[in-house]
């Protein structure tokens, strides 16, 4: 159903059509290489090309005719090479996937779709990473309380906090340009992997062609190593994307409403409760992260193959491969989105700075005792005492609690400090003044 909602050119990757252009284009380009080793008669290697071509200008045909044989066959490739020999109608056919294995055709295809998948992943991230930059700045200095354990802390901006998820999604973009080279391996080299029918040039020149690497040695199969380092690439950065899904829940939650998803002209939130706006979408994101962390896992149990191959993990790539692939691509047309529509609420988070009714300035003043010649203990005791106090008043109904109050009108931390130092030191400039240097050190 997700694929449905990707980018029509992520879908198209993994389409039959596509895949059985590209095993077209490895078949041809592998008997273009044994006529340069003078096994394939050049007169021969022209029909093929007449007839496999004649199959490129029709791939919706030559996929309902594969499917056709495979009922017959029971086997995918045969039905494959069955249907390109039809269309070639020549004694010229024996020279088609000629030393060739089904795994040299479908391992080789997969590191073509994977290398392909990951360049659209990685312009997702860069389009992503503009639209978060953009909110960063927007928000540089906008105040905003942080929160350790889910309780107050000390303030921040939301600038920053939008920075933090820029850099977070520069490491998502090395992760995907990184795993764009280590899957694009290939191999045209036989039932065991030994090149016993085929010259390692063979492999050398259809890799070449395709724009990836012939792997140093392989099995039947290329190991599986390699795509569960793959989909296990996919997961993490999915998780990126569901770490700051479940941050924007929070900040949507009622009781803290610092920024919100669109909602859009119509949209409805509630079939019960007509008043609800729900992070619906983040939450989504939330959920399907966990899909591409189990597909992931369904990768790794596909390292383990019984000796040079078998085809336990067939059937699963048939599904993970696309269905990642295609699901992480939504993720960040959703991410993308929502970075663009987030509605921001300054006012409020002034007003949630205001609950722990300045106490976010304790470590602030902790240091400052320490500095002027406190022992830890005792300066933490007298700033705790203060805040204690402070939430004693504040509980007790009042309205006039405040820290910085209470820690002027006790003589005890009071007369460490000038007049007017204790209010300098309990300002948001003391917190904010690395915000440009950060924002510098990430090129924002």
């Amino acid at each position: 159903m997700i694929q449905r909602y990707s980018r029509p050119e992520m879908r198209a990757i993994w389409t039959d059509e596509n895949k059985l252009r590209i095993w077209l284009q490895i078949e041809l380009l592998a008997s273009e290489a044994l006529v340069k080793e003078g096994v394939v008669p050049a007169a021969d290697f022209a029909k093929l090309k007449t007839g496999c071509e004649a199959w490129l200008t029709d791939l919706p045909g030559l996929v309902a005719r594969q499917r056709e044989l495979e009922k017959v066959l029971n086997h995918d490739v045969i039905g494959f090479t069955t249907a390109v020999a039809e269309k070639i109608n020549d004694q010229a056919s024996r020279w088609f996937h000629f030393g060739l294995t089904s795994s040299d055709v479908g391992d080789t295809c997969y590191a073509v779709q994977m290398k392909q998948s990951a360049e659209l992943l990685i312009a997702d991230v860069k389009t992503a990473r503009l639209a978060i930059a953009k909110r960063a700045k927007e928000h540089k200095f906008t105040p905003c309380i942080g929160r350790s354990h889910g309780i107050q802390a000390e303030p921040t901006t939301f600038g920053l906090k939008l920075a933090l998820m820029y850099d977070e999604f520069g490491r998502a973009l090395e992760r995907l340009e990184r795993i764009r080279d280590v899957v694009a391996v290939g191999k045209i080299s036989g039932a065991v992997g030994t090149s016993a029918h085929l010259s390692p040039r063979v492999e050398t020149y259809v890799c070449k062609k395709l724009g990836i690497q012939p792997a140093p040695i392989a099995t039947q199969v290329v190991q599986r190593d390699i795509h569960a380092d793959f989909q296990l690439t996919l997961a993490l950065v999915g998780a990126s994307i569901e770490r700051w899904a479940v941050e924007f829940r929070h900040l949507q939650r009622t009781e803290v409403l610092e920024a919100e998803e669109p909602f859009t002209v119509g949209q409805k939130g509630s079939s019960a409760m007509p008043h609800k706006r729900n992070p619906i979408t983040w939450e989504r994101l939330t959920g399907l992260a966990r899909v591409l962390r189990g597909n992931a896992l369904a990768a790794l149990e596909n390292v383990a193959l019984w000796h040079e191959r078998d085809i336990s993990h067939s059937s699963v790539e048939r599904i993970i491969f696309p269905d990642s692939c295609t699901l992480l691509d939504y993720m960040f047309g959703l991410l993308t989105r929502l970075m663009d529509g987030l509605k921001v609420y300054p006012e409020n988070m002034k007003r949630n700075l205001g609950l722990s009714l300045g106490m976010w300035n304790s470590q602030t003043v902790l240091l400052a005792l320490i500095r002027k010649g406190l022992t830890r203990e005792d300066a933490y005791a007298l700033v705790q005492r203060g805040a204690m106090k402070t939430w004693e008043v504040k509980h007790a109904g009042r309205d006039d609690a405040d820290f910085l109050a209470v820690l002027q009108a006790d003589p005890e931390v009071a007369k460490h400090f000038k007049t007017g130092e204790l209010e300098k030191l309990c300002s948001l400039e003391f917190h904010f003044k690395q915000v440009n240097s950060r924002f510098k050190k990430l090129g924002l």
